[in-house]
């Protein structure tokens, strides 16, 4: 079969097949677009192998097949995407709830109780010595991550660590206070 043969060969399998294919995707995809996509994508690739198609195999078949399996390809990746998606929902309504709780929680008599300063200096000073040190020239003193690494001889990695640790402990001892901390750092 010669080249030009092959094209009017496609083109009249395109012309009598989209239609039914089509419905066919429709119903399994619900949107027409997706469904017309999914039914151009089995027709490129059915161009793209007409170099390799054995012209005697059942035709119908392999459009069907092909077509079943596009679709059964789309609608994994809608699943996929749709369970992420409310899993970040989920996730978001969480965050939102304890949010918040934490500020109904929050009341305005710990103004009242303790002098705040004084609170988050005790947190501090109840830091171990290397991690009170860097968190005091990070958040204080204001030096960059590299500069407290230089001036201790340290690597920017035991700073991080450091850092991190400090966060969680301040976080952990200061938890009642965490709404008026964020406002005030």
């Amino acid at each position: 079969m010669e080249i030009n043969n092959k094209y009017t060969y496609l083109g009249e399998i395109y012309v009598s097949h989209y239609d039914r294919m089509k419905r066919f995707a429709c119903r399994y995809v619900i949107e027409e677009e997706d469904a017309e996509n999914i039914v151009h994508d089995v027709f490129l690739e059915l161009l793209e192998k007409k170099e390799f198609f054995p012209f005697e195999i059942n035709l119908i078949a392999f459009l069907f097949t092909s077509l079943r399996n596009k679709c059964i390809d789309f609608l994994r990746h809608q699943l996929n995407k749709q369970r992420t998606i409310e899993h970040l929902k989920e996730e978001q309504t969480i965050a939102l709830q304890l949010n918040l709780n934490s500020l109904e929680d929050f009341s305005e008599e710990l103004f009242k109780e303790k002098d705040i300063e004084t609170l988050i200096s005790k947190a501090i000073d109840n830091l171990p010595e290397k991690c009170r040190e860097i968190f005091i020239l990070s958040k204080i003193k204001g030096k960059k991550q590299k500069e407290i690494a230089r001036d201790l001889n340290i690597s920017i990695n035991t700073v991080e660590t450091q850092m991190g640790l400090a966060y969680k402990r301040l976080k952990e001892e200061l938890k009642n206070y965490l709404p008026l901390l964020l406002f005030l750092l």
